[in-house]
């Protein structure tokens, strides 16, 4: 009865792989359809203007800004993609990068569901969560957003000046709830995070004031850290 328990788990975990394969194929295949066509019409608009209408600037504004944006996100540009995955996984990265409001919206609803049911990030499970739930997240913004569009002037027009000065704490708010969400289960390194991102918010130059260099620096902080605790249970 023993050997026929673990065939039949083994054949399950076969199944399991196969099926997140196929889904993984069909995520590739998905994902990349929309994003390519986004990005052709997010061209079309400046091609038009500049060719069509004749409101080209010349090139060297359009470098120029280029370059300057460049040297503050090129950082991000890279590393986006590759801070979020263990999180988003393969299907959760497309919606994300499609979708756009990484940070502010697709990070905290997935990491939200997948600690609402105990998921773990990088496994199927913490995957197909975080795909779930930054999909409800995207229908639930798109459901806010169509009405705010058309009427959201004249909402802020009559929103009192203590309300209105209130929205800047919105995006802190959610990095704050995060931080405690996930330092709650390791406080030393929550507090290692949050220390790094005083540091570098207070005392490093401009260029390197931006969220990633508190990542990779808390990243490979923790990282140590555990190795040295793991090493010493291990002897």
């Amino acid at each position: 009865m023993e050997a026929i328990k673990k065939n039949n788990e083994s054949v399950q975990v076969i199944s399991e792989a196969k099926a997140m394969d196929k889904f993984h194929q069909q995520a590739h295949l998905w994902g990349r359809i929309p994003i390519w066509v986004v990005m052709l019409v997010s061209i079309t608009m400046p091609l038009y203007l500049s060719f069509v209408v004749g409101y080209h600037p010349g090139w060297q504004p359009i470098i120029a800004g280029f370059l300057a944006y460049a040297a503050i996100m090129a950082l991000g540009w890279a590393l986006e993609p590759v801070l979020y995955f263990p999180t988003l996984g393969i299907s959760g990265t497309y919606l994300a990068f499609l979708t756009g409001n990484i940070s502010n919206m697709c990070l905290p609803s997935a990491a939200a569901a997948q600690h609402a049911i105990g998921a773990e990030p990088g496994t199927r499970k913490g995957e197909i969560t975080a795909t779930l739930a930054m999909g409800a997240a995207s229908l639930v913004n798109i459901a806010i957003l169509i009405p705010i569009i058309f009427t959201g002037s004249y909402l802020l027009s009559i929103l009192p000046e203590s309300v209105y000065s209130l929205f800047e704490y919105v995006l802190p708010a959610i990095f704050g709830a995060i931080v405690g969400q996930f330092a709650m289960r390791r406080p030393l390194f929550g507090a290692i995070g949050i220390a790094i991102a005083i540091v570098v918010a207070v005392f490093a130059p401009p260029a390197l004031q931006n969220i990633f260099v508190p990542l990779i620096a808390t990243i490979a902080i923790c990282v140590w850290i555990d190795s040295k605790v793991s090493s010493k249970e291990a002897s």
